[in-house]
């Protein structure tokens, strides 16, 4: 039988106390609430008045994975467990290390590490709003809040140094396309679909997907920051400062990985917002079209449209990741009210990928494709 949420949660509590009292001995530390997620278990916690966070990765798969029994019963996972939280090069160690990477040659802001221990990493929280938020509040801006984040990521990471600091401690796991191959692989990838309410669509689209994976690609890679969503973004000083980045997933990529998972993103959370949100769609998406725009505007032709149809490919790739993520999810698991949010217009999500997956496959001009999926995420937006 696959894991209960319970017998997971609370031995995840376990191992988090036992690291912050190993870390700080004499501290006072007092356990606070869970963050709700389908990745790793993060739980807020006091130490001697100083708030932490704490995250512990189950043998490095997400949560909704894990309890669905691809690691196994229970038992197996602890045992596997107890091993993989102490091998060199496990999800968090690497994540620990890359926060030192970003803070150090990178010369990014990013949340303090307070420790890590036993396969649990500490961070001191980041105030202030994120990316979202800004978005949200002024979506004439989307453009120029895009350009600065994706700016001051690719700048830091270019600085000498960081390259090297990467190719010890990548974290492919959260690549888009590492991530979309692994779920939708052969048989495992069809029962996993069929765990969906919306098993047809879905499997059409990721069959026009791999499809579309398929096509040659330039083999141009750079660092990229892997997990840069909109939320991973926050400006302590609103948007007048530099941003902190949380939770990175660095790894040699293509170029346009960043991008793709921030449009992705964005676009899900306008389709997901409040019913009642006047928030202009249309702007937005106008925002989202002039920052692709921005970011291909001294390049060739050529150049230009392999870009375009790799943010068009991955960024479809990432819905589809997360949408089928959030509805397998397994009953007992918490979900974030984004999370809720997303399947409550599954159908709407759903619709826009049929569409432009469709489009992707059938029309040969490249920004025809990607002006079309702007228009299906419009669409979704408004229904």
């Amino acid at each position: 039988m696959p894991p209960a949420p319970q017998e997971v949660f609370a031995y995840a509590a376990d191992q988090v106390e036992q690291a912050a009292c190993g870390l700080w001995p004499q501290a006072e530390v007092r356990m606070g609430a869970v963050t709700p997620s389908v990745t790793s278990y993060v739980q807020q916690l006091d130490v001697d008045g100083r708030p932490l966070f704490a995250k512990l990765s189950v043998l490095g798969v997400s949560l909704v994975s894990l309890l669905r029994g691809s690691c196994g019963d229970w038992a197996a996972v602890r045992n596997t467990q107890a091993a993989y939280v102490t091998s060199p090069g496990s999800l968090l160690e690497r994540e620990a290390a890359q926060l030192a990477a970003l803070a150090g040659p990178a010369d990014l802001h990013v949340p303090q590490v307070a420790g890590y221990r036993d396969g649990v990493l500490f961070t001191v929280p980041a105030a202030g709003p994120t990316l979202a938020d800004l978005i949200g509040k002024e979506p004439g801006r989307t453009a120029e809040l895009l350009q600065l984040v994706t700016g001051e990521v690719a700048a830091g990471l270019r600085r000498r140094g960081v390259a090297a600091r990467v190719k010890r401690s990548e974290i492919r796991e959260r690549s888009i396309t590492t991530t979309f191959l692994r779920k939708f692989n052969g048989l495992s990838g069809e029962a996993y679909l069929r765990q969906t309410e919306h098993a047809e669509t879905l499997t059409a689209v990721v069959t026009r997907l791999r499809r579309a994976q398929r096509v040659p690609a330039p083999s141009t890679r750079a660092v990229v920051f892997g997990d840069l969503k909109p939320e991973h973004a926050v400006f302590p000083d609103a948007a007048d400062g530099r941003p902190v980045f949380l939770d990175p997933g660095l790894m040699w990529g293509r170029p346009a990985g960043d991008a793709a998972k921030l449009v992705s993103r964005v676009v899900l959370n306008l389709i997901a917002r409040p019913p009642g949100d006047v928030l202009d769609a249309r702007a937005v998406l106008g925002g989202i079209a002039a920052f692709a725009a921005s970011m291909t505007a001294r390049s060739d032709r050529a150049e230009r449209d392999a870009w375009l149809r790799q943010l068009t490919v991955m960024w479809l790739m990432d819905t589809t990741n997360i949408l089928s993520t959030y509805l397998s999810a397994p009953s007992g698991l918490p979900l974030g009210g984004h999370a809720v949010a997303v399947m409550a217009k599954a159908g709407a999500v759903c619709d826009m990928l049929d569409r432009s997956t469709a489009a992707l496959v059938s029309f040969r001009d490249v920004r025809s494709v990607w002006l079309l999926c702007l228009d299906n995420a419009a669409k979704a937006a408004t229904s």
